[in-house]
């Protein structure tokens, strides 16, 4: 009988945790950002910041962006790259319109990602977890998704 309970509370212990996942902390407005939303799909990763004119003006094409992939099981996520947490974050993207998800920590150290010394710089990291590409410098929803659909192509 006790081995039988110490292998339910294992098998119980295991599942809690690996529900877990790799969460990515919490969003702008303090939410959680579960694993399931970046982990083995397709997402596109901006790094921005609010001193950031080019920054300014590709947020609504980022917008544009993530409400045309809803539902296709693409996400647009972004960065901030100053760092700025809480109410800070919030009032940040906020104030820049964006509508799509802010990550409060930055996923850099999970993908890998070189800090880049340039800004806006757009990420494209497959289902795998891998850095498809790098896009440096102000982009627009429809070089986004043409470049995204032309990888997926050769994945």
């Amino acid at each position: 009988m006790t081995r039988r309970l110490a292998a339910a509370l294992a098998i119980i212990g295991a599942l809690m945790l690996g529900g877990c996942g790799n969460d990515y902390g919490i969003d702008q407005d303090g939410h959680k950002v579960a694993a399931g939303r970046l982990d083995k799909q397709w997402f596109v990763l901006n790094y921005w910041a609010e001193w950031c004119g080019p920054c300014r003006t590709e947020i609504p094409q980022l917008n544009a962006l993530a409400e045309e992939l809803k539902g296709k099981k693409i996400g647009v996520f972004g960065v901030n790259f100053d760092n700025v947490q809480g109410e800070e974050l919030k009032g940040a993207s906020e104030k820049l319109g964006i509508k799509f998800t802010v990550l409060a920590q930055d996923p850099a150290e999970l993908f890998d990602l070189p800090r880049s010394e340039a800004l806006p710089v757009t990420y494209i990291i497959d289902n795998k977890g891998k850095v498809r590409e790098q896009l440096m410098g102000e982009q627009t929803a429809a070089g986004v998704m043409a470049k995204l659909e032309e990888l997926k192509a050769t994945n």
